[in-house]
């Protein structure tokens, strides 16, 4: 069996080691000259690096990220709503990393190379169009100037080609443009000393106006992190197109953002003086798309964010493309057919991805930050008289379950 790949980010490079391990040979087509370490901070769950971890990964990427030990949720005004332990402290077996999204990516792109050869990735390939038949598929791949440089055949055809995949809209050419639902995120990381453990997380806000800040890799000294920041901010009702179009390298622009910033109160971190210490970050509309019917179409399926892009909530976007990689290899390996495996694969991760993509528009596990700020928007004094413990557990815990990285140990912090 031999797969076409459309598409060089993280599922696509994840699909071609999956596939590798499994004796099934692929190609990986991108349409980008080269492939680019994009990007800001991103947080990996366990349930994902267990699955990097099962490629022989863990070690690379314990060089390049930092395992993170826990997550403060606080209001805006700064008053802790939720603490909880993240990774091995909070019992999985597998760390969670808070890693440069381009790292992790590089990560990935250096074992593909080093396991299936340079010749397995083709860049500067864009999908034109693709045919199939019962006998297999055929791609046909053009350059930037239009010109025609390569058709691949093989028996299936992943579109891991992000949100904006052309596979997604061949198969559903009617569907229209991403959803923005009017709020704005902006990211950045720079060098600045370490707070609280060192590898501590902080959300502060809820789903209208919320602040992020992590490290995702040691600093130029034992003091000092390289620590990731972002503000997420709606600026719109989501009945128009967000103002630039959805991309990981727009620079974000000063003046739009740091109004927004001194709304936060953060007794953790001097949140202000971090990104006036950044010297470019990027923005990013917040965008999504309404779950499919269906993934796949004969020997033709999705994967990752051209399957089911989601709001950057809950640490979950990259990680679930991670987890279709996992199974779409398993179901190639054991179906007699290709349409079995395809199938199988879309019975499986497209109803719980869809589950999550729901659940991202009400806020995931952060959704506990915006219940507490409802019933106490001037701040309270003992969060248990607004939302008791067991409540609170409820939205936190059920998102977990939900995206399926529960820890087996639970204990109130």
């Amino acid at each position: 069996m031999k797969a076409i790949i459309v598409g060089g980010g993280i599922g696509g490079l994840t699909t071609a080691l999956m596939l590798r391990s499994r004796g099934i040979s692929c190609e990986l087509y991108e349409q980008s000259e080269t492939i680019r370490e994009l990007g800001v901070g991103i947080n990996t769950l366990p349930h994902a690096i267990r699955e990097l971890a099962g490629l022989g990964l863990l070690d690379r990427l314990d060089d390049v990220a930092i395992r993170t030990y826990e997550l403060f949720y606080l209001t805006r005004h700064g008053q802790q709503v939720w603490h909880e332990k993240r990774g091995l402290d909070a019992g999985h077996d597998v760390p969670q990393f808070s890693i440069h999204r381009g790292r992790l990516q590089g990560v990935i792109h250096q074992a593909v190379i080093d396991r299936l050869g340079a010749d397995a990735i083709r860049t500067g390939c864009r999908l034109g169009s693709f045919t199939q038949d019962e006998g297999g598929v055929s791609a046909y791949f053009f350059d930037r100037s239009g010109a025609h440089v390569h058709t691949a055949r093989g028996d299936i055809l992943i579109g891991a080609d992000g949100i904006h995949s052309k596979v997604r809209e061949t198969l559903f050419p009617g569907e229209g443009g991403p959803c923005w639902n009017g709020l704005m995120l902006w990211r950045g990381a720079t060098d600045w000393p370490a707070f609280l453990t060192g590898r501590s997380m902080i959300i502060a806000g809820g789903l209208n106006a919320k602040a992020v800040i992590y490290p995702i890799a040691p600093g130029s000294s034992p003091a000092s992190r390289l620590t990731n920041w972002a503000v997420l901010v709606r600026i719109g009702d989501g009945t128009s197109p967000p103002p630039r179009r959805e991309g990981w390298s727009n620079l974000g622009r000063r003046d739009e953002m740091m109004p927004y910033v001194t709304s936060f109160t953060i007794p953790q971190v001097d949140f202000t003086g971090l990104i006036n210490a950044t010297p470019e970050f990027w923005e990013y509309p917040c965008c999504d798309r309404d779950p499919l019917p269906y993934w796949s179409s004969g020997r033709v399926t999705l994967l990752g964010d051209a399957a089911h892009p989601m709001y950057p909530v809950g640490s979950n976007g990259a990680s679930q493309a991670i987890l279709d990689a996992r199974c779409l290899a398993d179901m190639l390996a054991r179906a007699e057919h290709p349409r079995q495996a395809l199938a199988a694969y879309e019975r499986q991760r497209l109803p719980m991805t869809a589950d999550i993509v729901a659940s991202n528009r009400r806020g995931g596990p952060e959704g506990v930050i915006d219940a507490v700020e409802q019933l106490a928007p001037q701040g309270f004094t003992d969060v248990d008289t607004i939302l008791n413990y067991e409540a609170r557990e409820a939205i936190v815990r059920g998102y977990a379950a939900k995206a399926g990285f529960a820890a087996r140990v639970v204990a109130r912090q």
